[in-house]
């Protein structure tokens, strides 16, 4: 961790903040390869879409929403791990073999990235969802054409197991 920033876990009552950030990371130049959605269907939610997407990261939700948070409560970046079932379906359609994690909605604001906030909040969620939820496995999936986040992923553990469409799925594999 840095000295001027902390990772935690949202809260209920943060559905603002997580609003603007969400806002702001699909304001960035590679959001339409990295999100589902766009800045204007975001921007177009009611509050309550807001309040329930928060509270589904929340602590006693399904899943987990990471931020780093500066000195004044300014959010500088977030991950989120939505945990998949056995015998479910993932967003793919393709069915969850094992209990696993998957790592969502990665998004440091530029003036930070390159520093150790993206990789603290991988550490949170990786050891969030291995340790605290005991997942078997911990993926995500990169467009073929977002090279910078694909190297990151890498230096933070994670290989390529398959090719979904045009991305690549990674599998977190702990150095030796």
């Amino acid at each position: 961790m840095s000295g001027d920033y902390v990772i935690r876990q949202v809260r209920v009552d943060d559905w603002l903040a997580v609003k603007e950030l969400r806002l702001a990371a699909l304001r960035d130049p590679m959001a339409p390869i990295a999100f589902l959605e766009t800045y204007e269907q975001a921007r177009a939610q009611p509050d309550e879409f807001w309040k329930d997407r928060t509270a589904r990261g929340a602590e006693g939700g399904p899943n987990r929403q990471f931020v780093a948070e500066g000195p004044l409560g300014d959010r500088v970046g977030t991950v989120t791990v939505l945990v998949e079932e056995p015998g479910t379906e993932d967003f793919t359609g393709q069915r969850v073999e094992q209990r696993q994690a998957h790592i969502v909605g990665v998004f440091v604001r530029e003036e930070r990235r390159g520093g150790t906030v993206a990789p603290d909040l991988f550490r949170a969620a990786v050891g969030w969802a291995l340790a605290e939820e005991g997942v078997s496995r911990v993926r995500l999936l990169v467009h073929e054409d977002n090279s910078r986040a694909e190297a990151f992923y890498r230096k933070a553990g994670f290989e390529r197991t398959r090719v979904v469409g045009d991305e690549y799925e990674m599998e977190y594999r702990p150095a030796a």
